[in-house]
């Protein structure tokens, strides 16, 4: 039952053509202000002053309060039709509120796509499904190239034409592989990288180079089954749910801030039925994966750990 479901999911993704920037699916001329800093009064108010004073016509505005951690959480979208000033003078207009307020934020336009780098090693399923959804513009952004650590999916690089670098990696030339992947991702103008079941840790050097800005897609539901094979130790453990988790990552092992999050019930005849559990964790995995990215590329994402907001 499994394979078959898994067999109609890749079957679905074909693509009829091939591209190397989706479509989008409308065009959108907005602003997104993301926003955390200690909670008080009147944090809301002023911002929404501060917008409707420069004619700015709010489309959406979410917020949230964490009373354990004193923290606030805020994500407004608004038309920049008739807009007062030019957004390259935000950050000087802006300024004396987010002082006032001790606000940490950071302003995302729709109409600028992120560029991601996708990484990957021998498992494609998560590969091939991103590249679907983007060809499809339910990704919208640029996917200006894919590295590798094997060959093995070189094949859904040509199919929709975006370069694939090989760059095998072992210990003696880690260091030096690294370096080549930090260049690569820096001349194409990555923002960020996404490790679509990339099976090499990421030394601290590589994290520092890109900080919150890589996003692993780890085939298990974290905190349980950190590391190699989890679905494998799942399995021995006798779980009855198998999950998969998009988080940022850090210097510590899976340990990185939970982004998205899916699951799926399994039970004792996967295995009897010929079902491997990386099959089984392949669907979970094409769905906490793709929530994740959609997130960071419509700027919904507010960079506060160890909780980020998703909105």
């Amino acid at each position: 039952m499994l394979r078959s479901r898994f067999a109609a999911r890749h079957r679905r993704a074909r693509p009829t053509e091939r591209c190397y920037t989706s479509p989008m699916s409308h065009a959108k001329n907005t602003a997104i202000l993301l926003v955390d800093c200690p909670d008080r009064k009147g944090l809301v108010a002023a911002v929404a002053e501060f917008l409707y004073t420069h004619n700015a016509n709010i489309l959406h505005a979410d917020q949230h309060q964490d009373a354990e951690r004193n923290v606030f959480l805020m994500r407004v979208e608004w038309d920049l039709t008739g807009f007062a000033f030019d957004l390259a003078d935000f950050p000087k207009v802006f300024g004396p509120i987010a002082e006032r307020y001790s606000l940490r934020w950071r302003l995302e336009q729709s109409a600028r796509r992120p560029r991601l780098a996708l990484f990957v090693s021998k498992y494609d399923h998560c590969l091939s499904d991103l590249l679907y959804r983007h060809q499809s513009g339910e990704l919208a952004c640029d996917i200006p190239l894919i590295v590798a650590n094997h060959p093995d999916a070189e094949r859904w690089a040509k199919f929709h034409g975006i370069p694939f670098h090989v760059l095998p990696v072992n210990a003696k030339n880690k260091e030096q592989a690294e370096a080549e992947q930090i260049r690569l991702c820096k001349d194409h103008g990555v923002d960020l990288v996404v490790l679509a079941r990339y099976m090499q840790i990421l030394s601290p050097r590589f994290v520092a180079e890109f900080p919150m800005k890589v996003i692993n897609v780890h085939h298990s539901f974290l905190p349980a089954y950190v590391g190699a094979k989890p679905y494998h130790r799942a399995y021995e453990r006798g779980v009855k749910l198998i999950g998969a988790t998009s988080h940022y990552v850090t210097d510590h092992l899976d340990e990185g801030p939970i982004i998205e999050q899916d699951v799926m019930r399994v039970s004792h005849r996967g295995r009897d039925a010929g079902v491997a559990p990386r099959h089984a964790g392949g669907f979970v995995d094409e769905g906490a994966g793709p929530g994740a990215e959609r997130a960071l590329a419509g700027g919904a994402v507010a960079h506060r750990p160890p909780h980020p907001g998703v909105w």
